[in-house]
């Protein structure tokens, strides 16, 4: 009896081990001073091959487009909209649309007015969504902190 408990607590074990979650999109941040009162923000989604994530313009009754909210500061301002490279369209039949997304790596940028010489971080959160063309993963929301540098 002692042998099949064992048995069994090592197969549920090592099912476990193969449950893994799956996180096909890494991301990075940068900064560039411009010049005391110009910084840009970079940041970048390093996505896994077969997997693609949407772009910043997707249209309501599509997928979850990638958006960033920066957290307000007396430190800084956004100066414009954050923006993407040329993205890839197709049309999509799961979403009956054309739909805008980036595949292996995508660097987003958004340009940041630096309203005090103590502006140190820029502080915020992301969300996107990924799929391939099996399925779509839920979207997922993303915490960053961006050192501006001097």
């Amino acid at each position: 009896m002692k042998k099949i408990i064992l048995v069994a607590a090592v197969l549920l074990l090592s099912y476990g081990a193969f449950a893994q979650i799956e996180a096909p999109v890494k991301w990075s941040y940068a900064a560039k001073r411009i010049s005391s009162t110009e910084a840009v923000v970079f940041l970048r989604a390093t996505i896994q091959d077969g997997w693609h994530i949407y772009s910043l313009n997707v249209k309501d009754g599509g997928p979850i487009k990638t958006s960033f909210t920066f957290a307000p500061s007396k430190e800084y301002g956004l100066d414009g909209k954050t923006t993407e490279p040329t993205p890839l369209t197709k049309f999509e039949k799961s979403f009956s649309m054309d739909v805008s997304y980036f595949e292996k790596t995508v660097t987003f940028q958004q340009k940041i007015k630096i309203k005090s010489p103590n502006a140190a971080v820029v502080k915020g959160s992301l969300e996107y969504m990924t799929c391939n063309d099996k399925k779509c993963l839920p979207p997922d929301d993303v915490e960053f902190s961006i050192p501006l540098g001097k």
